[in-house]
């Protein structure tokens, strides 16, 4: 049951982001030549101011949501009722607050946007608030649909709404050029996912509405408290390391060269939730596993998601490597180009960061939270340190050097380091060993790929489709031809296989039509 919902969780998520994908393409080529790069650049701004009043949120969600595993996979309604109750109580609270704190920091918007001719500044700034704050009041019914493995549902709500909104923006965009009215449209279609969501909810699980009649006990009451504290601090520290890039090269460099990093980062997000949509809906049957299963199950397991986590990262990373520049400049223009050494820096902070997906999986639904609260927090401060340094000596390169120098220096250590140590008890060089391994013949598919590449000169559309079917071709002949006898690799085989013949009987139960019926 854990590999079905997982298969049409993943299955309905990449389908919904082929579509959302084709649709943003469109979306920003419009926007780009209608409203400007400093437009561009204050979107990706106020998404990130707006993720540090998010900080509100930091723990809760996580902890509450890593104490339903249990109580979900024994059908324990009671005590799922008490969890949600406290779930929807803490989200009200947050909405507040960060309502309240987004105002207070309107005042201060003129310190982060550098050189910016915006008109309304305070106007778009206020949407995005709603935007962020809006789903707060639902945000627990989506986390429980997750919870349950029916994520599915979620995706394709949004995949509907996502579509719907990105047409109506197009047209907004073309048609008049109001950048207000765009947002308006993307608060409404936000709030109305919410309430459906809700409402679909409150329908699948009607007892989620009876009335609480106990009290949580201590013991969770304390592992929730304990954990969230300990979050708190991870989430901070995250966002210190993963949200502060956009204000410091706004802040450093430029409001425009906000909006030429957008572009690198939209297609980076692009590639990064198409891998997500497959490991997010693995996420939550690693929960279920660990709280059902031994801890050798879950290590077999792990290691086949470790090494479809190298695949995918490493084939996109390389992937990018090669396209990304080429396809910039036949989409917008050459002028959207950044030095090479940004995109060096971006793509193996991709990979680095991608890499430490499965071991984080395994780290989070097992519940580690107390033990490396600071780690984050060291890293943010390295972070920081190095960037702000960095970026007044190499320009903007230097604001993704520091963060990839503070990644290194902490988590590509403490994560593996305490999952082996407490969920798989086995040495760390197992980890490293299988790291090192992979990573080698990455790099090595990589300068195969890039200088097979470097044949075809893709200023043209043709040319680049060639690139394309290399790139998409060389790394996965090269993984397949030195993979295919492996367990991992194997054990992948053996569900794509089996959900093949499954679809092959389904199809094969479907009545052929009688054509001789209609004979004469």
């Amino acid at each position: 049951m854990r590999t079905k919902n997982s298969i049409i969780n993943i299955s309905v998520g990449l389908g919904n982001q082929l579509i959302i994908t084709l649709l943003s393409f469109f979306s920003r080529t419009i926007f780009i030549h209608t409203l400007g790069l400093e437009y561009l650049g204050v979107n990706g701004l106020f998404t990130n101011i707006l993720a540090m009043l998010s900080l509100a949120e930091a723990g809760i969600g996580s902890s509450i949501v890593y104490n339903l595993y249990k109580p979900v996979a024994e059908n324990d309604k009671e005590k799922i009722r008490m969890l949600m109750k406290l779930y929807k109580k803490a989200y009200l609270y947050i909405a507040l607050f960060v309502s309240v704190l987004g105002l207070a920091v309107m005042p201060f918007l003129s310190l982060f946007v550098k050189d910016a001719n915006v008109d309304n500044i305070h106007l778009i700034y206020l949407v995005f608030l709603i935007n962020t704050v809006a789903p707060y009041l639902y945000l627990y019914k989506n986390s429980f649909l997750n919870v349950t493995q029916k994520g599915y549902i979620i995706t394709g709500i949004y995949s509907i709404s996502s579509i719907l909104s990105t047409c109506l923006k197009i047209v907004i965009l073309y048609f008049t050029q109001n950048y207000i009215l765009y947002l308006f449209i993307d608060s409404f279609i936000t709030i109305s996912n919410s309430m459906i969501l809700s409402r679909i909810v409150d329908k699948m699980y009607p007892y989620l509405k009876e009335k609480v009649t106990t009290k949580l006990d201590a013991i969770t009451k304390n592992n929730i408290i304990k954990n969230v504290k300990a979050i708190i601090l991870q989430n901070v520290g995250n966002y210190f390391i993963f949200g502060t890039s956009n204000i410091m090269i706004s802040t450093f460099v430029s409001i425009a060269a906000v909006g030429l990093y957008s572009n690198y980062n939209m297609l980076i997000e692009i590639c990064r939730t198409f891998i997500n949509q497959i490991f997010n809906n693995i996420y939550h049957s690693v929960g279920n596993l660990v709280a059902k299963e031994s801890k050798e199950k879950i290590y077999s397991v792990y290691k086949v998601t470790m090494f479809l986590n190298f695949w995918l990262y490493s084939f996109c990373a390389i992937f990018m490597y090669v396209i990304i520049e080429p396809f910039i400049t036949l989409w917008i223009g050459k002028q959207f180009i950044m030095e090479k050494m940004v995109l060096i820096v971006l793509m193996v902070t991709f990979y680095e960061r991608g890499m430490r997906n499965s071991v984080s999986t395994v780290k989070t639904t097992a519940g580690i939270f107390h033990e490396d609260r600071y780690a984050p927090l060291v890293q943010a401060v390295i972070n920081l340190g190095f960037s702000i340094w960095l970026v007044q000596v190499m320009g903007l390169s230097g604001v993704f050097i520091g963060a990839l120098i503070s990644a290194v220096l902490v988590p590509f250590w403490t994560t593996p380091y305490f999952v082996y140590k407490k969920i798989f008890q086995k040495p760390l060089w197992h980890y490293y060993g299988t790291y090192a391994y992979y990573t080698a013949i990455g790099v090595g598919t990589c300068l195969a790929t890039s200088l097979l590449c470097q044949w075809f000169s893709a200023d043209t559309v043709m040319m680049l489709v060639v690139k394309v079917i290399l790139c998409l071709m060389v790394p996965n002949v090269i993984y397949l031809a030195l993979f295919y006898k492996t367990e991992e690799f194997k054990y992948l085989f053996g569900i794509v296989e089996g959900l093949i013949k499954n679809v092959l009987r389904k199809v094969k139960r479907v009545p052929s039509p009688d054509i001789s019926s209609g004979s004469s």
